[in-house]
């Protein structure tokens, strides 16, 4: 069943290319985030079916958001004696049993159980998407396999909530959440396929995530994450108001800006995995200045709807790689505990999510849409001068005496 290498004893430069596993991985990706989607263009139907509030029907949302973030903290140590392929397994099976469980749901309590398996999958999912790219491909191929992994991303945001809003009305959400189980399914049999061995090394302890946070290329490096992710969280929390209430667009231009945007994120992430294998710290520093420039040409530019939505586009486009760019970053700042790392950068992208949407609210209150992206371009430009003048870790991977950066760069 399994032709691949056992990564776990291979050396890195002995790893062959696991592609068909990458693609496996793409597709759970898929079915994950499709699935902590859906209930945004379901939450009507599903709210008057369960005999329950619209608002009340929201906390499938929170609730899968809140196991996520917890997961990432502990799922490398719950599960550090156990087989690689295995773990990634049982993430499958738990997409597949979230689905069944919502689709069948009888109450809001069923469903919320439903949803929690789904944010199980989902922090651990993420924890272990770095690691699990080192092994499946040599050390090189590591940024190109992220960024095709995420790509399922990219493609789940744009198609769950327009697909799921037709499908629910043709055929009920009950199905909908079907073919998501669907998905799962097949994703399950890919992977069970194709995902090599990859035996558990047996450290992770719960004071791994103190250490790794105690050294200072991970200090530094949490605190860009969490600007970054906060700039981007608000702009995107407050996109909406911001093109109806400044740009002046109506529901059919909204609709394709934000179909623009998506599109364009769909193609920053498939092309991040080149621009990292060439210069990863010239890619974490653009994204941000970038972002943040063009948020402050926002306010500036006002209402003019083509300028904005080639804007919004670009945007787009830089975001699809700056989870690459991060993960690909973990990779080479803790090699020897990526799992541990790439726990922490969840916790952190969750955490900005939050602050995005809470801060960023504060702001609209007092100042609107405008406000909002004055602070998100602040943010995202301080976010930039951090990374390019405090980011600099040093990878065991590398020559212990160098920065990994500047030896990257160099290459």
């Amino acid at each position: 069943m399994n032709t691949c290498v056992d990564a776990a004893v291979a050396a890195p430069e002995e790893v062959r290319p696991a592609w068909g596993a990458v693609f496996a991985m793409t597709l759970g990706v898929f079915g994950l985030i499709t699935a902590e989607f859906l209930p945004a263009s379901l939450l009507t139907p599903m709210a008057a079916t369960l005999g329950v509030t619209e608002g009340m029907a929201g906390q499938t949302v929170t609730a899968t958001a809140v196991v996520a973030l917890v997961t990432s903290l502990v799922i490398a140590v719950v599960t550090r004696n156990i087989d690689r392929r295995w773990v990634l397994l049982s993430f499958s099976v738990l997409l597949v049993g979230s689905n069944l469980l919502v689709a069948f749901a009888p109450n809001l309590t069923v469903v919320l159980s439903g949803r929690v398996l789904l944010g199980i999958a989902i922090g651990g999912f993420w924890t272990m998407s770095a690691a699990t790219a080192m092994r499946l491909v040599p050390e090189a191929m590591v940024p190109r396999a992220l960024s095709i992994i995420f790509s399922g991303v990219s493609v789940a945001t744009v198609a769950a909530a327009p697909l799921g809003s037709y499908f629910g009305h043709l055929i009920g959400w009950r199905n909908v959440f079907l073919i998501a189980t669907a998905i799962g399914v097949f994703a399950f049999v890919w992977q069970l396929f194709t995902l090599p061995r990859m035996a558990a090394t047996g450290a992770a302890r719960m004071g791994t995530l103190v250490e790794v946070m105690k050294r200072p290329a991970m200090r530094m490096g949490m605190i860009a994450v969490v600007l970054v992710f906060t700039g981007h969280f608000a702009f995107f929390t407050y996109l909406r108001p911001f093109l109806e209430v400044v740009t002046g667009v109506g529901v059919n231009g909204l609709s394709g800006m934000l179909l623009g945007f998506g599109v364009a994120n769909f193609i920053g992430t498939s092309l991040a995995g080149f621009a990292l294998e060439r210069n990863l710290r010239m890619t974490l520093l653009l994204m941000p200045l970038a972002m943040g420039g063009m948020a402050l040409a926002l306010v500036l530019l006002g209402r003019a709807p083509v300028a904005d939505a080639i804007l919004v586009a670009l945007w787009g486009m830089a975001f699809g790689a700056v989870p690459v760019a991060w993960t690909t970053w973990i990779t080479r700042t803790v090699p020897d505990e990526a799992e541990s790392g790439g726990g922490l950068i969840v916790a952190a992208v969750q955490l900005a999510i939050t602050l995005g949407a809470a801060v960023g609210g504060v702001v609209f209150d007092v100042s609107g849409a405008n406000g909002v992206f004055v602070g998100c371009g602040i943010v995202l430009l301080v976010a930039a001068a951090t990374i390019a003048t405090k980011l600099h870790p040093v990878s065991p991977a590398y020559d212990g005496n160098r920065d990994f950066i500047g030896e990257a760069d160099e290459a």
